[in-house]
């Protein structure tokens, strides 16, 4: 069938070439062409309706667009969101309008350094603390940082802003940086590191940051039960370790089981399950292959004194963004883990008994594009970011009918 536009853009060339039309006639015919085709194009893509999977029915809404590289999503209070870019902004999304927010860290923007997690502190009705992991440094060498700040909604800035936590050594800038983020039910914070990419053996050196999960208090210190408060040879800040990159993190509120996702190399993406104080192998141990030489990097699994994953995501995932189903807003989908994938524009509903994957459905395949996060909402409804880097978007993932 004839799209509307292209009929319109037909009649248009017939009256250049006839010069049946005065010029200022025709470019106004013009632009509303360009309107109409812009405004179709939108319509098409606003929302995807009927999309069957195996449990449900749902449909998936663009709630926003006009975000550039969007990296998390955290929820207000209110109803509105917060949106971080890694182009160095933090947007605010009252369902209308999305306006940046002022006072930001002064981030390094390179590759996929920038301004990364957000997320709210558990009592944040009363206290009003929002916590932000960016990339601290400059074109020589970044760390990855933590800080702390409250909003000022009306006059959209950031006030009060402390920096909490700063990775011990710096490198290299552009990957690698992990920076997830999830509260603990006992009010600790768990936050990710990546290896940062130049040198993959420093997740294998207790005394580095780099490669870890770092267990902290609400102001960037260290819990007095960390696993190792007590050992000189390891920093005090890590929970585990060995880890490449993990930017999927969350905890089940019911059972406290710590979930993460993490890129492997080519292959060798993983689901884990966090034990405190336990080594998770890269790159001494691992399922993915040097992407030069296609040669796996070390001893394949198992070994003694390293966790295994629970699951290798194949084929490639690129995981980026994790949530936990514990509403009833979809019934079929309750307990299970949905694994955002950027290579794999699509995310993984992970069937979880006993701690073991019994099932994997891939979900929204090539609907939206890459996906950095993933997140349940508080009413329940899954929300997605997009990371394409041209107009992105959050989207939402509702029942259908």
């Amino acid at each position: 069938m004839r799209q509307p536009g292209v009929f319109l853009f037909a009649v248009l060339a017939t009256l250049v070439l006839t010069g049946c039309a005065p010029e200022t006639e025709k470019t106004e015919k013009a632009g509303k062409a360009e309107k109409t085709e812009k405004a179709e194009k939108k319509a098409e893509t606003a929302h995807f309706s009927g999309i069957s999977t195996e449990y449900e029915a749902v449909r998936l809404v663009r709630l926003s667009g006009g975000l550039s590289h969007p990296w998390s999503v955290a929820f207000l209070p209110d109803g509105g969101y917060l949106i971080t870019e890694r182009p160095g902004r933090l947007r605010h999304f009252d369902g209308e309008d999305l306006v940046e927010v002022a006072g930001v860290p002064d981030v390094h923007v390179e590759n996929q350094g920038g301004l990364l997690d957000v997320v709210l502190h558990p009592d944040y009705e009363d206290n009003g603390w929002l916590y932000l992991t960016w990339s601290k440094g400059d074109a020589e060498a970044t760390t990855v940082a933590l800080s702390r700040a409250r909003l000022d909604l009306e006059e959209r800035t950031l006030v009060d802003r402390e920096l909490l936590f700063e990775q011990d050594r710096r490198s290299e800038p552009g990957r690698h940086y992990g920076s997830r983020l999830a509260w603990k039910a006992d009010g600790t914070l768990l936050m990710s590191v990546g290896d940062r990419g130049a040198e993959p053996e420093r997740a294998q050196d207790p005394g580095d940051h780099a490669g870890t999960l770092l267990r902290l208090t609400e102001t960037g210190g260290v819990p007095d039960d960390n696993p190792f408060v007590d050992d000189d040879e390891v920093l005090d800040e890590i929970y585990t370790w060995g880890h490449r990159n993990i930017q999927g993190l969350v905890i089940d509120p019911d059972s406290g089981d710590i979930w993460a996702t993490e890129h492997g190399p080519r292959g060798g993406d993983e689901l884990n399950l966090i034990r405190a104080g336990e080594n998770y192998g890269w790159p001494e141990v691992g399922k993915g292959r040097d992407y030069q030489t296609q040669e796996p990097f070390g001893e394949t699994r198992s070994r003694d004194d390293v966790v295994d994953p629970v699951y290798e995501i194949l084929p490639t995932h690129a995981p980026s963004g994790l949530a936990l189903v514990t509403r009833d807003i979809f019934p079929g989908w309750e307990g299970d883990l949905l694994a955002g994938g950027l290579r794999s524009e699509r995310i993984r509903r992970l069937v979880v008994e006993d701690q073991v994957v019994v099932h994997d459905e891939e979900l929204f395949h090539g609907k939206v594009g890459r996906i950095r996060d993933v997140r349940q909402g508080p009413e329940g409804h899954i929300y997605v970011l997009t990371d394409n880097g041209d107009d992105d978007g959050l989207w939402r993932v509702e029942p259908e009918g």
